[in-house]
C-alpha cells in the first residue's frame, strides 16, 4: 500500500466514522432507533452495505458502538459514541440548529419562569388591525 493510498483510506475511515456516528446519534435522539442493523443503516446513508458493515466493525473495535444480541445483528452507540456522535453532529449542523435572526436563544430571559407571560424582546410586537374606515351614509336619505 502506498502512502497516498494509506492517507486516502484514513480519510475514508474518518468520513464514515462521522457519518455513522451522526446518523446513530440523530436516530437515537429522535427516538427512531436505539440500535440499527447494518443493512438498514446503509440504506439510510445511501451507502454500500459492505462499507457500512466494515466501518461498524471498526467502530466497535474503537469503542464507539457495540453489537446488540438480536435476531439480526444490530449496533448501538456506547457512551464514547454518544459523546463523539453528538460533538460531530453539533459541528456539522450548528448553523442549521442555532436560533435564527430575531429568535431568542436558550439563555434568553424570557425562558425564566419569573418572566412567564411577558413578551420576549426578540419577538416583533403584535400587529394591530387597522381601524375600518367610517362608512358613508347613502346619499339622499
Amino acid at each position: 500500500m502506498t502512502v497516498g493510498q494509506a492517507g486516502a483510506d484514513a480519510l475514508d475511515a474518518l468520513y464514515w466514522r462521522a457519518e455513522i456516528l451522526q446518523a446513530l446519534y440523530w436516530m437515537r435522539g429522535e427516538g427512531l432507533a436505539d440500535a440499527v442493523a447494518p443493512a438498514s443503516l446503509a440504506s439510510f446513508l445511501a451507502a454500500e452495505p459492505a462499507t457500512v458493515d466494515r466501518e461498524l466493525r471498526r467502530l466497535t473495535e474503537d469503542g464507539y458502538v457495540m453489537g446488540v444480541d438480536r435476531e439480526v445483528v444490530q449496533y448501538r452507540l456506547t457512551d464514547r459514541g454518544v459523546a463523539e456522535g453528538g460533538r460531530s453532529f453539533h459541528d456539522e449542523f450548528a448553523a442549521m440548529t442555532r436560533p435564527a435572526h430575531g429568535e431568542c436563544g436558550p439563555a434568553c430571559w424570557c425562558r425564566d419562569p419569573k418572566h412567564a407571560g411577558e413578551p420576549c424582546p426578540s419577538e416583533p410586537p403584535p400587529r394591530t388591525r387597522p381601524e375600518p374606515a367610517p362608512q358613508e351614509s347613502p346619499r339622499g336619505s
